[in-house]
């Protein structure tokens, strides 16, 4: 593992975001900087830094905007922190004044033909190596923290599919101090956490925190399959979805919001920059204002295309 890197042996590219477009046609925009934070025996793993635009607004009645991490989806298998797809939101969110720092993590699931609960421990294998990938880039930010000009106290963690699954373990494994978070300062928390279309891998029956959760953001649809919406178990092996997270985080009155896309498939993983004005309210008001409400909503939304996909190999691939 490599943390604490010099910020100056760093590849710095171009200085300041420059305007691009992607494949979509939608304004786009490069990283300012790009950092090496883990050496692992099959790879290097780099983070992108995407500052505040320019005259943005980067704080709120005093307080400076969360910077968030970012985790891409891809179903462990594929997928790359500056995939064209996700460039326009990094846009959006910098342009509102927010710091994005996309990361890379290694795809446990490349190469495996099929995962259920009969594979739970090559699913659990490649969750757990996502989540130590997160924890050591998180380190990296905090060892370098006044260098990179982030608030290790204001870090926020966002993810897409199985992003969304590694934000989501990252924090219910912080929260419980189990053996992969050892490597992470004592007492750190995450400031709030964002998934869309995410769940909790549990090998211990119902989801249980030692301590409260991170504030968290879930967006989810209701018909989705392949990051099931609700749960799947077997004996004390469990995966839970975003229902089944918003009913546990309720009942200990945990503060979240949860977004439910009514007949909405993994679809759901990809409305990033559709739902910026719900990510602004939940940094906002929830992370920044410090308003620890519970919040749950239905949504019918006619425009967002249902594209049906519900297995791996449609999504992903042959692999």
């Amino acid at each position: 593992m490599i943390r604490k890197i010099l910020l100056a042996a760093a590849i710095l590219i171009a200085g300041t975001a420059a305007k691009a477009e992607n494949a979509g046609g939608k304004p786009a925009i490069l990283p300012d900087a790009t950092y090496m934070f883990a050496q692992r025996d099959t790879c290097e793993l780099f983070m992108d830094v995407y500052e505040p635009a320019e005259g943005s607004e980067t704080s709120i009645g005093g307080r400076e905007k969360p910077t968030v991490i970012f985790v891409f989806g891809g179903g462990f298998i594929t997928g790359r922190r500056d995939d064209p797809y996700l460039t326009p939101w990094y846009k959006m969110m910098t342009d509102n004044g927010y710091r994005i720092i996309a990361i890379d993590y290694r795809l446990g699931l490349k190469g495996v033909r099929s995962v259920g609960i009969a594979q739970v421990n090559v699913l659990d294998k490649a969750i757990h190596m996502a989540v130590e990938d997160l924890f050591s880039a998180t380190g990296y930010i905090i060892d370098n923290s006044d260098a990179l000009g982030v608030d290790p106290e204001n870090i926020v963690t966002c993810g897409s599919s199985a992003g969304a699954i590694t934000v989501l373990q990252a924090d219910y494994e912080l929260c419980n101090r189990t053996k992969y978070a050892a490597e992470m300062p004592s007492g750190f928390r995450y400031a709030g956490v964002m998934s869309f279309s995410g769940g909790i891998l549990s090998r211990n029956g119902k989801l249980k925190y030692a301590t409260a959760p991170a504030p968290t953001l879930l967006v989810h649809g209701t018909a989705d399959k392949l990051v099931n919406y609700k749960q799947i178990k077997f004996f004390n092996i469990g995966f839970f979805g975003s229902d089944k997270i918003a009913g546990r985080f309720e009942k200990f009155g945990y503060c979240y919001t949860i977004l439910r896309y009514k007949d909405c498939g993994h679809e759901i993983a990809a409305i990033l920059d559709d739902t910026t004005e719900y990510q602004f309210e939940f940094l906002e008001n929830t992370v920044m204002g410090g308003k620890r409400e519970i919040t749950d909503m239905t949504i019918e939304d006619p425009s967002i295309v249902k594209v049906g996909h519900q297995s791996r190999r449609e999504l992903y691939g042959g692999n």
